[in-house]
């Protein structure tokens, strides 16, 4: 069987500590998202940097449960 498959679509239950670095990792984001949100006028830049935030604080998350 091919493991990397298998790592990424097997639900990983959180394990003792993780759960505290998920939430940090949530937080900065968004403190960041609320930066964009301040700073950058509305557009597609700005919609797409909030995409992307969302997807770094999920991969982020994502690399705690599936390592």
């Amino acid at each position: 069987m091919n493991d990397r498959i298998e790592n990424a679509f097997t639900y990983h239950a959180p394990k003792e500590g993780q759960p505290q670095k998920y939430e940090a990792i949530r937080g900065k984001a968004k403190e960041l998202a609320y930066l964009i949100d301040e700073l950058c006028p509305d557009g597609r830049e700005k919609s797409l940097a909030m995409t992307k935030l969302e997807e770094c604080s999920m991969w982020a998350n994502a690399s705690i449960a599936r390592n």
